[in-house]
């Protein structure tokens, strides 16, 4: 006891007039003692190099050199030792045997050594090093150590690491039989919802020799965290509802409007979102350690390829199966089934993983228990921006105009002037080069396959329908409807039993609505 009170002084109130050179030295000719007394001092004196001293004594490398009393780092090289500054690391030439003497390090001193390693490094100029000091002081905490951590605190700069040590010492506080200092603590710890500080709180409430105000206060403690984590809970499933709705959007869109204007039920539109994700996939092996560059230039080249790919579909199927959806339905399921085919036979069956760019790594932690993915958050904003470019598309210019125009009613469409076929071919290239883009945000989200897109073939069809065939604000609509609640079901039902929910939900829906939640104005007639 008398010890660690001693190494407590001698961390608060560090030898007036000292250096870390000074104490450095005198290691040289210190017994067990003063060894304990002076590493305490070492640690605690706030220098970056204080942590080199501690290591070198740890691995046992000092060495006192007996030519001018001073404390170096030794190597042994052949019947000779090489020498080294402790402090700079400067280069000091060499020295036989007899020149030195090895500090000797007992096991005792030895098991403190990590903690006053651990408080060393509190003083680190790298805030990786101060935040692992500061966990690993926790983690084994020490009379002495969790001294130097409460002195540390009010000088730490990083405001998350100075709230690590707030909580960490109200969390030994709570540990403790002083009940003034557990009061202190609940204080301290109001509002967190750690699991590390419920399980403190619910430890807490069953210690019968506290008073029981303090029990009480820690009970009213973990029922408000418990409340605020499930209040969190829900907003983050809010926020993945969101996210699933924003790739259901991405997904669909482009389907909205080849199913709107054409008629045409595509079973490759998955297949196109596919080929989109490869696109992506392929710019990241040409463009070798730039996965951002690389990803951004997948948007475009994703878009052109599935278009493309799309134009040559219509082109050469769908143009003469209008007005026979069964057969449209048969011939672009045998498409799928080709282009799956042709991704296998090109890149192997085997998925492949898209690297995600540091920019788009990572969560943002808006409140304790609530975290946002970037990647996420970055494919919602995305998802807003693709749709608002196309409804600017189809408001603004002369093919959306149209495109309009051919879905309320074809024959007086062409009656005006208006190439219905070519405005079919043109609106399923850009369906399918939205589909395309929709597989650069998904490769984001999960592995690229061969069926990728049989995942969200069937999903993107719901929210068409759902939504209102061909009606674009319907689709949005539809689409974040549907994404939000599969997600508020799933931790209730399980994501199995969700989406058969929702599935029920809808048909029952669609028989009293069958034209969605926004019909389309006018009528479109046949071919």
């Amino acid at each position: 006891m008398l010890r660690s009170l001693l190494l407590c002084l001698l961390i608060a109130l560090p030898a007036q007039g000292a250096s870390l050179r000074d104490w450095v030295d005198e290691l040289g000719a210190a017994d067990g003692e003063q060894k304990r007394e002076l590493l305490a001092q070492i640690a605690a004196s706030g220098d970056d190099k204080s942590d080199r001293v501690l290591d070198a004594f740890a691995r046992g490398a000092l060495y006192l050199d007996r030519r001018n009393s001073s404390v170096v780092i030794a190597q042994r090289e052949g019947s000779s030792y090489l020498l080294s500054d402790v402090l700079s690391g400067e280069d000091l030439g060499s020295a036989g045997r007899r020149d030195v003497r090895r500090i000797a390090i007992d096991n005792s001193l030895r098991a403190e050594l990590q903690s006053l390693q651990s408080i060393a490094r509190l003083s680190a100029s790298d805030e990786q090093q101060r935040a692992s000091a500061i966990a690993e002081i926790l983690a084994a905490p020490t009379v002495t150590a969790l001294k130097a951590l409460a002195a540390r605190e009010p000088l730490e700069p990083v405001a998350e690491l100075q709230e690590q040590i707030a909580i960490g010492l109200a969390l030994q506080s709570i540990a403790g039989s002083d009940p003034a200092k557990v009061e202190t603590a609940l204080v301290v710890l109001r509002g967190r919802v750690d699991p590390v500080v419920r399980a403190s709180l619910a430890t807490l409430v069953e210690r019968e020799e506290l008073p029981e105000a303090l029990r009480k206060e820690a009970a009213r403690l973990l029922s408000l965290a418990q409340s605020r984590l499930l209040w969190l809970s829900r907003l983050e499933s809010l926020f993945f509802g969101l996210s699933l709705g924003s790739v259901l959007l991405l997904s669909a869109v482009g389907l909205a409007i080849t199913f709107g204007v054409m008629g045409v039920i595509n079973m490759a539109h998955g297949e196109l979102i596919m080929l989109g994700a490869y696109t992506t996939w392929v710019l990241q092996q040409l463009l070798p350690g730039h996965p951002g560059t690389a990803l951004l230039l997948a948007i475009p080249a994703a878009f052109l390829v599935s278009a493309a790919v799309g134009l040559a579909i219509e082109r050469g199927v769908i143009r003469f199966l209008y007005g026979r959806p069964l057969e449209t339905l048969l011939a672009t399921f045998g498409i799928s089934l080709i282009l799956q085919q042709a991704v296998r036979s090109i890149f192997s069956p085997l998925n492949r993983s898209v690297l995600t760019p540091e920019w788009l790594s990572g969560a943002w932690e808006v409140t304790q228990g609530l975290s946002l993915t970037y990647n996420r958050m970055a494919i919602l904003l995305f998802s807003l921006m693709v749709f608002a470019g196309l409804l600017t598309l189809m408001r603004y210019t002369r093919l959306g105009l149209q495109v309009r125009a051919v879905a309320q009613n074809r024959a007086m469409a062409r009656a005006l002037g208006v190439r219905s076929a070519r405005v079919d071919a043109m609106t399923f290239a850009l369906g399918s080069g939205v589909a395309g883009v929709a597989g650069v945000a998904l490769s984001q989200l999960t592995n690229v396959g061969p069926n990728l897109g049989q995942a969200y073939i069937i999903d993107s069809f719901l929210v068409v329908v759902f939504g209102g065939v061909g009606n674009l604000w319907g689709t949005l609509v539809a689409a974040f409807s549907l994404g939000v609640a599969n997600k508020v079901l799933e931790p209730a039902t399980g994501a199995v039993l969700a989406k058969i929910l929702l599935l029920v939900a809808l048909i029952l829906f669609l028989q009293r609505r069958p034209q969605g939640l926004f019909p389309r104005l006018g009528r479109e007639d046949s071919n």
